[in-house]
């Protein structure tokens, strides 16, 4: 399996769109910030969304797809599963 994710700073905040085939080690890795860049630096360490694809490509044309959207809709796809914002990596059970 693969993932494409949404990690954000807080609700309405900076948001960060990635990919990776183990969601639970690579949300760790934004918690921890273990890696400088854009994540660290802003704070974004919330798993506000999760998407679940088959293949490596396919996750990686979802990430390019939805890093393109326009920032309104980005919000309304996490609202859509998670309308608090709440963070979700307690309850990965992967």
């Amino acid at each position: 399996m693969f993932y494409v994710y949404i990690v954000a700073n807080r609700r309405n905040g900076t948001i960060y769109v990635g990919s990776t085939d183990d969601l639970s080690r690579r949300i760790w890795q934004h918690r921890t910030k273990a890696f400088p860049g854009f994540t660290a630096k802003h704070g974004c360490d919330r798993l506000v969304w999760f998407g679940v694809q088959h293949t490596r490509l396919a996750a990686s044309a979802r990430e390019r797809r939805i890093k393109e959207w326009k920032r309104l809709w980005k919000p309304r796809l996490i609202e859509e599963a998670n309308p608090t914002w709440a963070d979700l990596y307690e309850t990965l059970n992967l």
